[in-house]
């Protein structure tokens, strides 16, 4: 009998040169996604594998580099015996990783979303330069108190997390302020973030009608396995929806503690990781121990799965 699974993917941060090369040279699925890639975004396999650092840092290449890596590796699994073993109920991403997952659920072409990708990162990276923003990782602080401090300061929640991790962002001044009076008021830790703004914000709103219009452009299809969204920690198969959520979650809170909660709720206790990282697997640890998460980073990891 097939295990109940659930595909997450990560978001932007967990990156590093050389990612997915393994598969590249071992899975003719993964080298054919790499190199789809390459003709939408021209030079993109190179930075992935051979860097430097900062180039794949940047922007233009960040975002396009973890999701293609990401969908390469998915590629790879669905290929491979042991994906014979498992029932997908549900795919859900962190920030960037809910266009992974879009694309993971049969929603849309993996090379559309590609340039949506793209599309996406520019248009962000356009709103930091209207306004200054910041974000900072606030660790070990009770949620309903830091959400006070929020509203008191005008800084907002990007993310939830995990119950002692939440980030937040908006104008720089804003977020110092919070940063400060969250500290005071017994915080763990207090952690700036090296980001170019405020992300997950009302500062990125400029940024989501431009991106909406690009949507507009994509196919949407019926997905195959529901999308638990960032928005709303919801699952859907609504294309209209979809669509929807991917431009909403630009400004909005990512709220991973509820999708997590609500996937186990639903059943599914295992999670398989796919792409760089192993965030998401510390998270869920956090969210509840008593759920099972596999990664797959590399060929071996596919073997090494066992349900």
């Amino acid at each position: 009998m097939a295990v109940d699974v659930a595909f997450i993917f990560p978001g932007q941060g967990s990156q590093s040169v050389g990612m997915g090369k393994e598969f590249y040279v071992a899975s003719p699925e993964a080298k054919r996604i790499f190199d789809e890639a390459n003709n939408v975004i021209p030079g993109l396999t190179e930075v992935i594998f051979n860097g430097p650092q900062e180039k794949l840092t940047s922007t233009a290449f960040c975002q396009p580099a973890i999701f293609t890596y990401s969908l390469a590796a998915l590629e790879s699994f669905k290929v491979d015996s042991q994906y014979h073993k498992i029932n997908p109920r549900f795919v859900c991403g962190l920030s960037l990783g809910e266009c992974s997952a879009v694309v993971a659920s049969g929603a849309v072409k993996f090379s559309d979303a590609l340039k949506m990708i793209e599309r996406r990162a520019f248009f962000m990276e356009e709103a930091t330069k209207l306004v200054q923003g910041a974000m900072a990782a606030v660790i070990g602080f009770e949620k309903e108190r830091l959400v006070e401090i929020c509203q008191a300061t005008g800084a907002e929640v990007a993310n939830f997390n995990a119950p002692d991790q939440i980030v937040i962002t908006g104008e720089s001044q804003k977020v110092f302020l919070a940063s400060e009076k969250i500290k005071e008021a017994g915080a763990k830790r207090v952690i700036p973030l090296d980001v170019s703004g405020g992300f997950h914000s009302s500062l990125m709103r400029p940024a989501v009608s431009k991106f909406e219009a690009e949507l507009r452009k994509i196919d949407f299809k019926k997905p195959q396995i529901p999308i638990v969204s960032n928005v709303d920690a919801r699952p859907t198969s609504d294309p209209d929806i979809i669509r929807a959520n991917l431009a909403q979650q630009i400004t909005s809170s990512v709220l991973w503690v509820d999708a997590i909660e609500f996937i186990a709720s639903s059943g599914v206790a295992h999670f398989i990781e796919i792409g760089p990282g192993t965030v998401l697997k510390g998270l869920i640890r956090k969210i509840n121990k008593d759920l099972t998460v596999s990664n797959i980073q590399k060929p071996e990891d596919i073997e090494s799965l066992s349900f």
